[in-house]
C-alpha cells in the first residue's frame, strides 16, 4: 500500500500533470457554467486532446474537468435560476431564493465547500470501499434499477413548493414527455405525430434549460417591464468563507449522509451524479431539522444536493475500474480512452497497476482541493453578473441558452423544444406549480419504464420478483418509507402544536 502511495505521489508531482489539472479545471468551469454545456460534453470535447497525453495526465484531466464542471453548474443556478448541469437542477430553487433574499454569497460558499468536501468524501469512499461497493453494485438487475428509479421519483415529494396535487401534476407532465419517441418494448412511435425529430424523444437538457432558463428570462423581463427591481446584493469574500464554514459545521451529520448517498448511488452503473443529487435531496428533506424550508431557500437542501453529486463522481469510477462497466456517461467515454492508452479496467488493475490506481485516488483529492481556490474565483466573478443591467444580462443569458440547447445535437429542433418548455415553465410558475419534478420525470421516466418492462418480460408477467429479491425488497421498503415519513412527520407536528 505505502509503496503504491509513494509511487502515485511521484506520478502526480510532475509539473506538466499539475498544469494539465489547472487547465482542465478552468475548462470544466466554463463547460459547467454555460447552461447546456454539460460535463459530458466537456468530456467529449476533451477526447481529441487526450491523444497527446500520457496515462496519468489523461486521468487527472478527466477528474479535474468533471469535478469543476459539476460544481460550476451551481453558479448560474444560484444567480439566475438556470442550472448549468442536470445535477444542479435538484436544488436550484433553494439556491436562487437565497440569492433573492440577499444571501448569494452564503449560497455560493456552501456550493464551493460542499462540492469540494463532497468530492473528497467520495474519493475516500472510492479508496476504502471500491471492491466491496463494486460487488454490491454487480448484484443490481432490472428489478433493483426499477425501484431505484421509483425512489428517485419519490424525491419529488421533497421538492414541494406547493400542494401535493401540484407536484404530482408536474411530475406527470415530465413522465408524459418521457414517453415521447420510440416505444421501448414494441419499437413503435409514440406521440410523435409524424415528426421524425421526436423519434428520439425529448432531450432533457434543452427541456431543462427552457424550464429554468428561458422561463426565468421571461419572468424577469415581465417584472422589468412592470417596474419591479431586483434586490441589491452586497457580499465580501471573507464573509462568504465564514458563513459557508458556519453552515457546514452546523450540519455535519447531513453532509456525511449526503456523501454516503452520493457514493452509493454513483456506484450503481448508469445512475450518476444527476440521480444522486435527487435521491440525496429527498433523504435530506426527510431527515432535516427544518424540512418545511426545502424548496423555499433551504441551506440544508443545498448541502444535500451539492455534496452528493460531487461524491457520486468518485462513485461512478467504482464499477468502471472493477468491472469495466461505466457508472455514467463520463466514465463511458473514459473507458474508451483508457483502452486506447493501454489501461484495461478489471479486478487485475488493483494488483498489476497499483501505482496508477492510487494516482486516481490522489487525483480526486487534488482536484477537489484545487476546486476551493478556483471556486472562490468563479463565484466572485459570477457575482459580478448581478451588477449587469437586466436589459443587457437577459439577452446574453438567452443567447447562452440557445447555444447550449443547439450544441447538444446540432439541431434547431432542440432550440424550439427549449423555447416551448420555457413558455410552459413560465405558465407553471404563474400557477405556482413547481417545474423541478418535470426534469426529474424526464430523467428517471425512461429508466423506470425500461427496467419495468425488462423485468416483466423476464418473469413472463409475474411481479413477485420485485418484492422477493433481497435488495429489491429493501429498496421497495425505502420507497414506502419515503412516501409515509412526510405524512408521519406532519401528523406528529400537528399533535405537538395541539398539545402546545
Amino acid at each position: 500500500m505505502w509503496e503504491n502511495l509513494v509511487g502515485a505521489v511521484a506520478l502526480l508531482a510532475q509539473p506538466q500533470v499539475i498544469l494539465i489539472a489547472l487547465i482542465s479545471a478552468v475548462f470544466g468551469m466554463f463547460m459547467g457554467a454555460v447552461p447546456g454545456l454539460t460535463a459530458t460534453m466537456g468530456m467529449a470535447l476533451l477526447v481529441p486532446f487526450t491523444f497527446f497525453m500520457d496515462q496519468v495526465s489523461v486521468l487527472v484531466a478527466v477528474i479535474s474537468m468533471s469535478g469543476m464542471a459539476i460544481f460550476a453548474g451551481d453558479i448560474p443556478g444560484t444567480l439566475v435560476r438556470i442550472p448549468g448541469t442536470p445535477s444542479s437542477a435538484a436544488y436550484v430553487d433553494d439556491a436562487f431564493i437565497l440569492t433573492q433574499q440577499g444571501k448569494a454569497a452564503r449560497a455560493l460558499g456552501l456550493n464551493v465547500l460542499g462540492s469540494a468536501l463532497g468530492g473528497i468524501f467520495g474519493a475516500l469512499g472510492l479508496m476504502l470501499a471500491a471492491p466491496a461497493l463494486a460487488r454490491f453494485a454487480s448484484r443490481f438487475t432490472s428489478f433493483e434499477y426499477f425501484w431505484l428509479a421509483v425512489l428517485g421519483l419519490s424525491a419529488t415529494v421533497a421538492v414541494s413548493q406547493g400542494s401535493v396535487a401540484k407536484n404530482g401534476l408536474s411530475l406527470l407532465i415530465g413522465l408524459f414527455l418521457a414517453t415521447i419517441g420510440i416505444d421501448i418494448t414494441l419499437g413503435i412511435p409514440r406521440f410523435t405525430f409524424g415528426n421524425v425529430n421526436l423519434l428520439s424523444g425529448i432531450s432533457f437538457i434543452p427541456a431543462m434549460v427552457g424550464l429554468f432558463g428561458v422561463s426565468e428570462v421571461i419572468r424577469v423581463t415581465m417584472e422589468e417591464f412592470q417596474g419591479k427591481e431586483a434586490p441589491q446584493i452586497r457580499f465580501g469574500l471573507v464573509e462568504m468563507i465564514r458563513n459557508a464554514l458556519d453552515g457546514l459545521r452546523a450540519r455535519v451529520r447531513l453532509f456525511i449522509q449526503s456523501g454516503l448517498t452520493g457514493v452509493l448511488v454513483g456506484a450503481l452503473p448508469g445512475a450518476g451524479a444527476d440521480i444522486a443529487a435527487w435521491v440525496s435531496y429527498g433523504f435530506g428533506k426527510n431527515t432535516a431539522k427544518e424540512p418545511e424550508k426545502f424548496g423555499k431557500g433551504s441551506e440544508e437542501a443545498i448541502i444535500s444536493g451539492t455534496s452528493a453529486n460531487n461524491a457520486a463522481l468518485a462513485g461512478t469510477w467504482i464499477p468502471a475500474l472493477v468491472f469495466g462497466i461505466p457508472g455514467d456517461s463520463i466514465t463511458a467515454i473514459l473507458l474508451g480512452v483508457l483502452m486506447m492508452k493501454g489501461i484495461r479496467p478489471g479486478p487485475g488493475i488493483f494488483e498489476n497497476q497499483g501505482n496508477l490506481v492510487y494516482a486516481i485516488y490522489l487525483a480526486f483529492i487534488l482536484a477537489n482541493l484545487l476546486l476551493i481556490p478556483l471556486g472562490w474565483v468563479a463565484t466572485r466573478t459570477g457575482l459580478l453578473m448581478l451588477r449587469v443591467p437586466k436589459r443587457i444580462l437577459m439577452p446574453c443569458i438567452l443567447l447562452f441558452c440557445i447555444v447550449g440547447a443547439y450544441a447538444i445535437n446540432n439541431s434547431m429542433f432542440d432550440v424550439g423544444v427549449m423555447l416551448v418548455m420555457g413558455i410552459l415553465g413560465y405558465m407553471l410558475q404563474q400557477l405556482q406549480v413547481p417545474t423541478a419534478p418535470i426534469v426529474l420525470g424526464l430523467i428517471l421516466g425512461p429508466l423506470m419504464e425500461q427496467n419495468f418492462m425488462m423485468s416483466v418480460i423476464k418473469t413472463q408477467g409475474s411481479l413477485a420478483m420485485f418484492f422477493t429479491r433481497p435488495i429489491s425488497a429493501v429498496l421497495a421498503l425505502l420507497c414506502l418509507a419515503a412516501w409515509l415519513y412526510p405524512l408521519y412527520r406532519k401528523r406528529r407536528q400537528a399533535r405537538a402544536a395541539a398539545a402546545a
